[in-house]
């Protein structure tokens, strides 16, 4: 028999050793390891009764509740394949997901009910809420899986603005589970850690509930966001640890100015997006802490870096590769093989390890691409110091990334460029001091059809999802194109964001 590994051991050994821990507090609720499991086991015996098998894929969307780990890890001990599904997506989006990813079933939460029912009809699936999975007797223990197969599918998009499903085994998951706690954070089972980053997004999934669930600490969901409630509920539940992306620190310093009591934080983990300095510098004021930023992707479960207590941190830096992973610089304009770059030199971040996935679903062409002699080009540029400590630079596809979200200006060009009143579309990031980049569609309008900037917005929400419509449109008489009649987003960004 050869070896096994399941994610779903992540919940069933700190229910086996901490049964009576608190694992997740959600408003008045509070979940203890042991009944957390029985309920996850009890979801599997639901959805085995529902004809899901291991292997299958069942799709989630369920924000930041209970209800989340609950599913999530039914799914796992029944063996089938996790397919989370982004909540800002619209309906027709996210049937792409479910039919692209071939979800045999959809756990939809009922605050998602309208668009996921939708959603579903579209793909041709069964949805079925996670109450309706909580009355069948529990399953004994959770099926065995192989290390390589697949445990988590999670979209993400490509330059061609179609998302692709980005396979991660339970290998992937388990292990950058083990190296975010044990080795490249402090952190503690007694920890208390708030679970306000998106579940269905790779850094609240790992970093926060399964890193949190690993080590039998208690994870405090807050299902939306904002500076105040964040403080509130970090306060009344003395939360320890902070995971966030740059705009959720911004939304934490407005809101701490002239607070009586703020949250005593021992460590906190920025991620998703570049962070700025001027806000690292204020938060650690204002909490008397320091944030440990980190890098990394969708395809690498999803840390590659992060700043160590082990290497000490540098401002401005992603920090060291983690434990097991190697983290190179490549050059950027070779695409057929690596060649690394030494130290100082501007390339293309390059990742080799435990991490890395296996690849993107049903694309073969797409992981060719992707993973080459055996490391997975990042797509981002940036630089290796002397001293391991790497920056990100810029990035080599023209990725936008809101709040921690990653948009891709092609999917949003496509959209607005069906509007009548479009003759041409480039859409770019331009700075944003809350989200990060804001995106701005730059738009050569048809003359004859009087468009507004308001009504091409107005229009685009409908489209797209939240964090995908464009908040700002500018006019202009042309685009700037390039020799090869490609348009210069550079330019765009200098003109516009200048």
């Amino acid at each position: 028999m050869s070896a096994t590994l399941s994610l779903a051991a992540i919940l069933a050994e700190s229910a086996r050793r901490y049964p009576h821990k608190v694992a997740v507090v959600d408003g008045e609720q509070r979940v203890t390891y042991a009944d957390l499991w029985r309920q996850a086991l009890t979801c599997a015996s639901a959805l085995r009764e529902r004809g899901v098998r291991p292997g299958d894929r069942v799709a989630l969307q369920i924000p930041n509740v209970v209800d989340f780990p609950r599913v999530y890890f039914g799914a796992l001990a029944l063996g089938a394949v996790v397919v989370p599904v982004h909540l800002l997506l619209t309906a027709d989006e996210a049937a792409y997901t479910l039919k692209d990813s071939g979800a045999s079933l959809l756990v939809c939460h009922p605050s998602q009910a309208a668009m996921g029912s939708v959603a579903a009809e579209a793909a041709g699936i069964p949805v079925v809420a996670p109450a309706d999975l909580l009355s069948a007797e529990p399953l004994r223990s959770y099926e065995s899986r192989a290390p390589e197969d697949p445990a988590v599918v999670l979209y993400t998009s490509g330059t061609t603005g179609e998302p692709k499903g980005a396979v991660l085994t339970h290998l992937n998951l388990v292990m950058n589970t083990m190296v975010n706690v044990f080795d490249a954070n402090d952190a503690r089972p007694d920890d208390v850690v708030l679970g306000c980053l998106p579940l269905f997004h790779t850094f609240g999934q790992t970093v926060g509930m399964n890193g949190t669930f690993r080590l039998g600490a208690t994870l405090v969901m807050l299902a939306r966001f904002t500076g105040e409630a964040a403080l509130d509920l970090m306060v009344r539940e003395k939360v320890t640890v902070f995971h966030g992306v740059p705009t959720m620190y911004v939304a934490l310093v407005a809101a701490a100015e002239g607070r009586p009591e703020l949250p005593r934080l021992r460590l906190c983990v920025s991620g998703g997006a570049a962070l700025p300095l001027a806000v690292l510098e204020k938060f650690n004021a204002a909490f008397s802490t320091s944030i440990f930023e980190g890098y990394g992707l969708s395809e690498t479960s999803p840390t590659a870096t992060t700043n160590q207590p082990h290497f000490g941190t540098r401002a401005g830096t992603i920090g060291h590769p983690v434990w097991g992973v190697e983290v190179e610089i490549a050059r950027p304009e070779i695409d057929e093989r690596i060649e690394l770059l030494p130290a100082g030199e501007l390339g293309e971040i390059v990742i080799r390890g435990h991490n890395v996935f296996a690849g993107y679903l049903n694309r073969p062409e797409d992981t060719a691409q992707a993973i080459v002699d055996g490391w997975f080009r990042s797509g981002d540029l940036g630089t290796k110091d002397a001293d391991g400590f790497i920056t990100i630079v810029d990035r080599k596809k023209d990725i936008v990334i809101r709040g921690g979200f990653n948009v891709y200006p092609r999917e949003v060009e496509e959209a607005l460029a069906r509007h009548p009143g479009v003759v041409q579309v480039a859409v770019i990031g331009v700075a944003d001091p809350v989200h990060g980049e804001e995106i701005c569609a730059v738009v050569v309008p048809d003359a004859a059809a009087g468009l507004t900037a308001d009504e091409l917005i107005e229009w685009s929400k409908e489209r797209l999802g939240r964090h995908k419509y464009p908040r700002l449109v500018r006019f202009v008489e042309a685009l700037p194109l390039g020799p090869s009649h490609k348009v210069l987003k550079r330019e765009l960004r200098r003109t516009i964001a200048g």
